[in-house]
């Protein structure tokens, strides 16, 4: 006799960490680089290299990436763009990790601040958060039946539906999107780019068949230097549609979608835009190549039959169980919280414009409740005025605004697995006085709740002879009344009588037994 047994696909989080690190620089600027007046913008951004990993640590290689913008009372251009990296390495303590285990990393900044020593110096400080993390995939083999010889005459096994949620698509890609922007007609020419950045919003994935739908919005804005002897600071704001397919193969319109992605940056320091020629040769035209990393998971429903328990009728048959589980797909949401604030912008004079804002929204703590998860974190905001100031007009503040929200999960459990994605859905920064602006947010949050479902699985039965004395115990013939949690499959197997043969010799038309009731067992039959 042996056990038909199924593999079912899934995936989990085997070992996860975080890390914090400073890094600290002097920077000299270079001698085509003007003196500095005063510092206006500045940004950072992580980009992971290498990944290696060791016997309980991972070892990391990255760039941190630097752009900053700053007023020079020197002739020409009275903003000027500073771009770089600084290397890294970092060592993470991840007990359990293995060489040959595959390890993802993702870096963040969460603090970036630059200040200025003298006119040819700048003191740059960051805190960088490093997230590694080991996910693995295995198949959980789950009994579904028995073969054999003589399997249906003297084996009574029990078959049990349950619904699974198995992985069927893990892959890792790259989404690309080109786009060229014309500037309207009203705008002059660009001589050259002083700040760009490209956010998406709104991004959602469809499966279809054999491939994958992506649509969003893409949010770009520029700070130029246009043309001309006056040289005049221009910026130019617009959306683009974010829409196309990616080729997945497999892909099906049922499968349920999990997945995480990445916007990724040109190399650290340098634009998000270039500058292209039109048909007439003028630089009026700005050029974008968007790339997506996407993590793609790709889950699907199905009801599979569990053997869940085995007696033998002629001899005795005796399973050998282990403690497993399933995950179950519990439920797919959503939710979305406004934000709204006032802040004061701490901006030396009064400001006269906002000229625009960005800014990205975490989630820095999650507790599962009897409600739900809540949710705890912040948006930080960059925002860019235009001040009275007439030789350095433009400046910019940050602004942090925490926020606390409960996406309403009815259901959820201690150990049952929901990452959720947040993403700044739309941000607007308006300006209430000289010195205070409005900041209303909309955020919205996202998550695929997965339920632990624990069983007790039949690894493997032994078949042996039932033991003479045990045989003989049982009577020829006995009226049996039931009691309070009977059923036919304990009497079954308690008497080595077929379930079947108990319902018909009783005339029974269901399995349900009332206490009480009595019942004609037979041995043999």
């Amino acid at each position: 006799m042996e056990l038909i047994k199924r593999n079912i696909h899934m995936d989990r989080v085997k070992r996860s960490t975080v890390m914090q690190f400073t890094m600290e620089e002097d920077l000299n600027l270079p001698e085509d680089k003007p003196d500095i007046s005063t510092l206006n913008l500045e940004k950072g951004e992580v980009v992971i290299e290498e990944i290696c990993p060791g016997t309980d640590e991972v070892t990391v290689r990255g760039k941190l990436g630097y752009a900053i913008l700053y007023h020079t009372r020197e002739s020409g251009s009275s903003l000027v763009l500073l771009g770089g990296a600084l290397p890294f390495e970092e060592r993470i303590r991840m007990e359990g990790v293995l060489p040959s285990d595959t390890v993802t990393v993702e870096g963040t900044v969460e603090d970036f601040t630059v200040n200025m020593i003298n006119s040819r110096k700048l003191s740059l400080q960051a805190l960088i958060l490093l997230s590694a993390r080991i996910e693995e995939i295995y198949d959980e083999e789950l009994p579904v039946g028995i073969q054999g010889e003589d399997t249906e005459a003297g084996v009574e096994y029990r078959i049990e539906p349950m619904e699974v949620t198995q992985l069927a698509i893990c892959k890792n890609d790259i989404f690309r999107k080109k786009e060229e922007i014309p500037l309207p007609s009203s705008y002059p020419n660009i001589y050259q780019i002083l700040w760009s950045n490209i956010s998406l919003r709104d991004v959602e994935f469809k499966p279809q068949e054999e491939k994958l739908a992506i649509q969003g919005d893409i949010q770009i804005f520029v700070l130029y230097e246009a043309e001309g002897e006056d040289r005049a600071i221009r910026s130019y704001e617009t959306t683009l549609p974010l829409n196309g397919s990616l080729e997945c193969q497999g892909c099906r319109e049922d499968l349920l979608p999990d997945i995480r992605y990445t916007l990724l940056r040109q190399e650290p320091g340098q634009q998000a835009l270039t500058i292209q020629p039109d048909l007439d040769g003028e630089e009026r035209i700005l050029g974008m190549e968007c790339a997506l990393e996407l993590n793609i998971r790709l889950y699907e429903e199905e009801q599979i039959d569990i053997l869940r328990d085995i007696y033998g009728v002629k001899n005795e048959v005796i399973p050998d169980t282990r403690q497993t589980s399933v995950r179950q797909l519990l439920t797919r949401i959503t939710g979305k919280t406004k934000i709204t604030d006032h802040a004061g912008t701490n901006i030396d004079g009064p400001i006269l414009q906002i000229l625009h804002s960005e800014g990205t929204a975490s989630i820095d703590h999650r507790d599962i409740t009897e409600d739900g998860i809540r949710l705890q974190g912040s948006i930080d905001l960059t925002v860019l005025c235009i001040t009275e100031k007439d030789e350095t007009p433009y400046v910019s503040t940050r602004i942090q605004i925490p926020y606390e929200y409960l996406l309403s999960v009815p259901g959820i459990g201690d150990t049952d697995q929901a990452e959720v994605h947040c993403e700044m859905e739309q941000l607007q920064v308006n300006l209430i006085d000289e010195e205070e602006v409005d900041v209303k947010a909309v955020l919205s949050f996202s998550t695929t709740v997965m339920k632990n479902t624990e069983l007790m699985a039949i690894e493997e039965v032994t078949e042996q002879e039932i033991d003479s004395a045990v045989l003989a115990e049982l009577p020829s013939a006995v009226i049996y009344i039931t009691a309070p949690g009977d059923d036919l499959w304990s009497i079954g197997r308690k008497y080595h009588m077929p379930v079947k043969a108990v319902r018909e010799l009783n005339a029974l038309e269901s399995d349900e037994l009332k206490p009480g009731r009595k019942l004609l067992l037979v041995k043999g039959l």
